[in-house]
């Protein structure tokens, strides 16, 4: 603990520190269906409580229309639906002829929309999926009318510490992300969407953070998620030094060479995206010596928040965007990556009992066979429009001949550069059977450590066993590494250990050949790799593997480091 105040742990995602204020996301008030109807901070006049309820209908309608005209894309298009629930006169008639026979204005509320929840539920189809924005609406409508806060995301007037007992897809889309310092969640794990999203727009992000939201916002705070660490109320020294941090880890980008070992071993660097804006965004930070294109394109965020599948024609405008952005740089698609915690209105299955066991990843190819064969198109379409090679991969595929299936599928769209995520043991335990089908392999480090050591992703109070130097899961990362050399044919790492400077040393020491990772990350595993030598890493990756923990796994890494690379990133 610090002189400036009192520090709360959790687990770090990334190596970033900030300094910034705190604004909380709010979970909908507890209030009680009796709760009074509240003007101006007090509790309203028997005649004002209708108007109250009127004036609350608009309120939250106008609020909603005000960020819809502010964003963009799919967010912007499920707000205008959002709005058009709020401002739908069947529920404000609802609302008042519940008070007219007698409700309290909060259960009039309720009441009114419940109907038309329970309508929209029985209808199924696109109408079911219409119930979340229901009751959105009607938490905002309550908390207008009570007086109480609203829930959800804030506006951030300044660039904030966002903090949240947890934070859905939709929540993390809706964020100002300009405004945006770090994100801290009280649940979570360090592999879960939040933390993956957070990774991928270089934000510090700590998960599992107990007490975070007793915090009051506004209240100034550092994470580090480096140390793990939330300071509150942090001392000069305190912000000093991540001032300081900040100046010595930012020398890293003065050095723009290609990714390589100190004696040449090349070493493709990459960075993982999620949107064109993304691929932009690190397309443009230098030239291919900052990044040599994309070693991860999470196509799921194009659909996180649609209702329906986007069409052929929304996404070839995506990809043709991504692709324009890095030219003639590599740039690997992954087909939709849902289910599990990532949940699509059109193709999660309902009421699967064990999600990230469940139909998922390639697997939701089974069920819904058209929206792999409609982004296969897309992504084609993309290529042949700006003349580049794209390559495509497709997560969860156990088997080879899942491998073969999704090879046949992707070569006949046109697309020739085709692979598989290794994601599950039987995928790594099978590599060289699947490298005979396929270009190419990827290693998500993130589900291989879930699948191996058979720990939710979510659980957060489980992340030590979720740790990829846990050295079962190196030992598959190795088994298909050394596939990969005997095949002559690419293995790469897209999981968020790639970014970990040290992990970097030993993945390459495992004959691992690209990494890719958040935009900011890539300055440190090239300075980490460029102070090196291929045979030091192969020590490094050797003493890791003879370890008999993760902790051991890492701290034999650690003392092989060179001096300069351990006093800065280790």
């Amino acid at each position: 603990m610090t002189a400036g105040g009192r520090t709360l742990a959790g687990v770090g995602v990334g190596r970033g520190a900030v300094v910034g204020p705190v604004a909380l996301v709010r979970a909908p008030a507890e209030l009680p269906d009796d709760a009074p109807a509240v003007r101006d901070g007090a509790p309203a006049a028997a005649d004002d409580v209708e108007q109250v309820v009127v004036d609350a209908f608009a309120a939250v309608a106008a609020d909603l229309r005000a960020r819809a005209d502010r964003a963009s894309g799919p967010l912007a298009e499920v707000l205008g639906a959002t709005v058009l629930i709020a401002s739908d006169p069947s529920l404000l008639a609802g609302a008042r002829a519940e008070l007219g026979a007698g409700a309290a204005p909060v259960a009039a509320v309720r009441a009114a929309v419940g109907r038309f929840i329970d309508m929209f539920t029985s209808m199924g189809g696109l109408m079911a999926e219409r119930v979340t924005d229901l009751v959105s609406v009607r938490d905002r409508v309550v908390a207008r009318v009570a007086g109480a806060p609203l829930p959800g995301v804030p506006d951030l007037a300044v660039p904030s510490v966002v903090v949240a007992r947890d934070l859905a897809p939709a929540d993390t889309a809706a964020l100002d992300l300009g405004k945006v310092l770090a994100i801290v969640t009280e649940l979570g794990g360090p592999t879960g969407h939040t933390a993956i999203i957070a990774g991928q727009l270089g934000l510090p992000c700590l998960v599992q953070v107990a007490g975070a939201t007793a915090l009051e916002d506004g209240t100034s705070v550092v994470v580090d998620a480096r140390a793990g660490e939330l300071r509150v109320d942090p001392s000069d020294d305190d912000v000093a030094e991540v001032a300081d941090r900040a100046r010595r880890e930012a020398a890293f980008a003065d050095d723009a060479a290609p990714g390589a070992t100190s004696d040449g071993h090349p070493v493709d660097l990459l960075a993982n995206i999620g949107t064109a804006a993304d691929a932009e965004r690190a397309a443009a930070a230098d030239d291919a010596r900052t990044v040599a294109g994309s070693g991860l394109f999470r196509t799921e965020v194009l659909f996180l928040d649609a209702t329906t599948a986007p069409s052929v024609a929304q996404q070839t405008r995506e990809y043709t965007a991504a692709l324009t952005a890095f030219g003639d740089r590599k740039v690997v698609v992954r087909t939709l990556d849902a289910g599990a915690d990532k949940p699509l209105a059109f193709a999660t299955l309902p009421d699967e009992e064990n999600p990230a066991l469940g139909v998922r990843g390639y697997r939701i190819d089974r069920v819904h066979p058209q929206l792999l064969a409609d982004q296969l198109e897309a992504l084609a379409v993309a290529a042949a429009a700006t003349g580049t090679r794209p390559w495509v991969m497709a997560p969860m595929v156990a088997t080879p001949a899942e491998a073969r299936a999704l090879a046949t599928a992707a070569r006949a769209a046109g697309l020739e550069q085709v692979g598989v995520m290794v994601e599950v043991p039987a995928a790594a335990l099978r590599a060289r059977e699947i490298l005979a089908e396929v270009d190419f392999v990827s290693i998500g480090t993130n589900d291989l450590a879930q699948y191996t050591m058979a720990t939710d992703r979510l659980r957060g109070e489980l992340a030590d066993l979720l740790d990829p130097w846990q050295p079962a899961v190196l030992d598959l990362v190795a088994a298909t590494a050394r596939a990969g050399a005997e095949a002559g044919k690419p293995v790469g790492v897209c999981g968020e250990s790639a970014g970990d400077p040290v992990m970097a040393l030993a993945l390459v020491g495992l004959g691992v050949t690209s990494l890719s990772m958040s935009l900011g990350s890539v300055p440190a595993v090239r300075f980490a790799l460029r102070r090196h030598t291929r045979s030091r890493c192969v020590e490094i990756a050797q003493a890791a593997l003879a370890a008999s923990s993760a902790a051991d796994a890492r701290a034999a890494a650690v003392a092989l480091l060179d001096e300069e690379v351990a006093a800065l990133l280790a």
